[in-house]
């Protein structure tokens, strides 16, 4: 606490030095900074005087003032680095009585701290290799920034070593001391270059690491946890390391990759020839995009041999891997739609049982409803298919899952038979409520066909209707962008995709043929 008699006289001292705290700060030995800021601010408010007594200074609780000595205890020891960290106090002087107060003969003294060589090579190190801010590594130091760069000048020869000759010489012989340090210095500076390299080395291998994480991620395709080295082929090495060329050097790339030279120029020459190939990938990729991506290399493979190519599945699969062809898989969606709805009318019973073979055409139907769900809406489908070839002998589609649907769907598909097939022809479903309408009862009745229908919650009873949707949606529904796509669209797409399942579609359970293809190589069809 000043008197204010010692607070006047420093602020008039001040005034009279021009504002220069250091000059009025070595003259009287008091006070700080800080505190000589504040008094001439108060002397400029007041008119130039100042309060008789000193603005009181924040209070502070004991929570914060711990919180304090604490981070002063465990960072060093450095009064100014802790009060900037944590914002307060903003006086030197009381984060010293504090740290006296709770922590007696712990404050560090004023004393200049002298550091060895080694603390001075591993903060300069630090800043060279960019491992923080100037500020940072300064603060872990315990030093201030114009210390570091003041080091940094010194080992590195930018400027003359002043202080380790000053430090180092003796009372004595000076020219040897002078000399020593010198050569102390210079053995420094050639370390810290040599770290330096190393550093830029390291930088440059990164570098080249993340460009070809990036090439393997853009180029190939490949995931963005990929590992280049050990998950790419040469082929695709190669491929990669020419993308990079116009940077980085040969070597450099094909460490990076961990590939011999070898390897890449064996790769190289066989990417330039001709590829023996070249006929049959494009027949392949033909049959793959006329098929709308949905064959694999066996249904490939019979279209191809009835066009009259031979290409063995071997060969076929290798170029499916080569041009990334993967036919759509068979990931079974959650069914969304369910027409049960209790105990309608008598259940006829399951006349089929799990076999769903037929001999002639129009001897067993199977039939059942759909759902297709996308941003415009719902749209059911419901067909009826033909256990013979599994041709899809009459299908609606409807915007709501109700009798007509289904019922119009039955009296077109028995349009397409005879009285004579309708004796012997039998129609199972599963157990919804569109198959118990009286109306649809009424229908079969007339038509003399005998009812069939799945027990309760039990799908593989109509099993190969339930083939046929996951099929079909995996082929032309799933993993498609739907957005913007009205029903009327998405009617027109099924009604294509149906005929062609009918008329083009190869199956190999039936050699390879279509069920218009098999029908009229039987004599059955026109």
């Amino acid at each position: 606490m000043y008197t204010l008699e010692q607070r006047t006289r420093a602020v008039e001292l001040y005034i009279k030095h021009g504002l220069k705290a250091a000059t009025t700060i070595g003259e009287l030995g008091y006070p700080s900074r800080v505190q000589l800021a504040a008094w001439h601010r108060e002397w400029l408010e007041t008119g130039g005087s100042l309060h008789e007594r000193s603005r009181a200074s924040e209070a502070y609780s004991a929570e914060q003032k711990r919180a304090a000595v604490d981070h002063y205890l465990e960072h060093g020891r450095c009064n100014a680095y802790t009060r900037r960290e944590l914002g307060y106090p903003k006086s030197y002087q009381k984060l010293a009585d504090w740290i006296e107060e709770l922590a007696p003969g712990e404050r560090r003294t004023t004393e200049p701290r002298t550091f060895t060589l080694e603390q001075k090579q591993r903060a300069v190190t630090a800043l060279v290799g960019r491992a923080g801010s100037a500020r940072e590594i300064a603060d872990e130091a315990g030093s201030s920034r114009c210390t570091l760069y003041k080091w940094k000048r010194e080992l590195l020869g930018e400027g003359p070593d002043m202080t380790e000759a000053k430090h180092d010489a003796p009372a004595q012989g000076a020219g040897d001391g002078d000399g020593k340090a010198v050569r102390a210095t210079q053995a420094d500076i050639d370390a810290l270059e040599a770290r330096k390299r190393e550093l830029v080395e390291e930088l440059r291998r990164l570098e080249i690491r993340r460009d070809v994480m990036e090439g393997a991620l853009e180029l190939l395709g490949k995931g963005a946890g990929a590992d280049p080295a050990n998950e790419l082929t040469n082929r695709e090495k190669t491929l990669l390391v020419e993308s990079l060329r116009p940077k980085w050097g040969l070597s450099e790339l094909l460490r990076a990759l961990g590939m011999a030279r070898s390897s890449h120029q064996y790769q190289l020459k066989a990417m330039r020839s001709p590829d023996r190939d070249a006929e049959a990938r494009e027949m392949v990729c033909a049959v793959f995009d006329a098929n709308d991506g949905t064959y694999g290399r066996r249904r490939i493979h019979d279209e191809l041999k009835a066009q009259g190519h031979v290409v063995g599945e071997r060969r076929i699969r290798r170029i499916m891997a080569e041009e990334r062809l993967e036919a759509r898989g068979k990931a079974k969606p959650k069914r969304g739609y369910s027409s049960y709805e209790g105990e309608v009318s008598e259940h006829p019973g399951n006349k089929v049982g799990q076999d769903f073979e037929a001999g002639l055409p129009n001897f067993l139907w199977l039939t059942d409803v759909t759902q297709f769900s996308i941003p415009a809406g719902k749209l059911y489908l419901s067909p009826v298919l033909d256990c013979f070839d599994g041709a899809i002998v009459s299908w609606t589609t409807s915007t709501s899952p109700n009798a007509e649907m289904a019922n119009s769907m039955l009296r077109a598909a028995l349009d397409t038979t005879t009285d004579h097939e309708r004796r012997h022809l039998v129609i199972h479903s599963d157990c919804g409520c569109h198959y118990r309408w009286p109306e649809w009862i009424g229908i079969c009745e007339e038509a003399g066909i005998a009812r069939s229908m799945s027990r309760k919650g039990c799908s593989p009873d109509n099993s190969r209707m339930e083939g046929f949707f996951g099929t079909m949606k995996t082929e032309m529904f799933h993993g498609r962008d739907w957005a913007g796509v009205t029903l009327d669209e998405l009617g027109k797409r099924i009604d294509a995709y149906i005929e062609r399942h009918n008329t083009t579609r190869i199956k190999r359970s039936l050699g390879s043929m279509s069920p218009l293809q098999y029908r009229r190589s039987l004599g059955l069809a026109a």
